[in-house]
Order: C-alpha cells, then structure tokens, then sequence
C-alpha cells in the first residue's frame, strides 16, 4: 500500500490518494460502533462538523484515534478550519470505488440502530 499523500503544512493532515483507499481498510474503520456512529452523522448531515460536535461515550483520546482511523482509511477527510479541525465524509471517492457499499452500510447500521432500540 503506498503512503498517504504527505501532509503539506505543519497543520495538514495525511489522507490515503482516493486509488490507495482499500476496501479491508474501510470495512475495518466501520466495524467499529463509535467509528459508524460518527460516519452515519457525518451522512445524516451531508457537510462538514468539527470533532467537538460529536458527544461520544469515550475520552478524548480514544475519540482522536477512532477520527485517526477513518481518515487513514479513506472515510472522511479532517482538515482544520481556524482551530477548529472539520471532518467531512469522502463520499464521491467511496461511492466511486465501491458503489452502493456506503448507502448499503448506513442503511443496515440503521435497520439495526431501530432492532436494538425496539428489542
């Protein structure tokens, strides 16, 4: 697998060329629950929110590596906008390399969202 593109500043991040994002490496980042439930806001929405938007069950830490692990899969871009960093989803590359997958997974990570709130 060749390296992410190289960050150009002391403020940009890495993220994988959209012809290196492989398809193990973005099943692995949303098998995670946390990771998924950041990915199916960032769909919900349809734009860009910072990391402080997002209330996740977990310390800072673990919140910053869950971000560390869909940007280098290739599921959101993060770029910062003043102090704030934005994430985004990278939704035309995924759908471009892998149609249906994203609406597919979303769809089932929401039939099961509604099975467990009912069971």
């Amino acid at each position: 697998m060749t390296p992410a593109a190289p960050a150009l500043g002391s403020r940009d991040l890495p993220h994988p060329v959209r012809e290196d994002i492989r398809l193990e490496a973005v099943l692995h980042a949303l098998s995670d629950p946390m990771r998924l439930r950041i990915v199916r806001e960032l769909a919900a929405v349809g734009d860009e929110l910072s990391c402080s938007h997002f209330d996740l069950p977990v310390t800072k830490s673990t919140s910053t590596h869950h971000f560390r692990v869909l940007r280098e899969s290739g599921v959101i871009r993060q770029v910062y906008r003043g102090t704030a960093k934005m994430n985004g989803l990278r939704r035309d590359d995924l759908d471009d390399l892998f149609p249906g997958l994203l609406d597919t997974l979303l769809a089932a990570a929401a039939r099961q969202a509604v099975r467990l709130q009912d069971g």
